[in-house]
């Protein structure tokens, strides 16, 4: 977990043939204090549940960028553009 609560999760998938690997892969995710992570691997859980106090949860909310209003849309067209023929005149 770094300092700003982020826990970096890597899933190895690994395809055996008779007991022999013939390939693997890994995934990268992470997963922030607001994150939902009741899908995640029990102890992927675990360490989130213990290390995301209620403290934690609120420091992380606090630390992000205020939201912006929606900038409303204009009910004014803008101007067309001149076409090429008029450009050309």
């Amino acid at each position: 977990m770094g300092a700003d609560s982020v826990i970096s999760v890597r899933t190895d998938t690994v395809i055996q043939d008779d007991g022999v690997e013939i390939s693997r892969s890994f995934h990268r995710h992470c997963l922030v204090p607001t994150d939902d992570v009741s899908g995640e691997n029990a102890r992927v859980q675990a360490v989130a549940n213990s290390l995301w106090t209620d403290e934690v949860k609120a420091a992380y909310t606090e630390s992000l960028p205020a939201e912006e209003p929606a900038a409303e849309e204009s009910s004014e067209e803008a101007p067309a553009e001149p076409s090429e023929e008029s450009a050309a005149e």
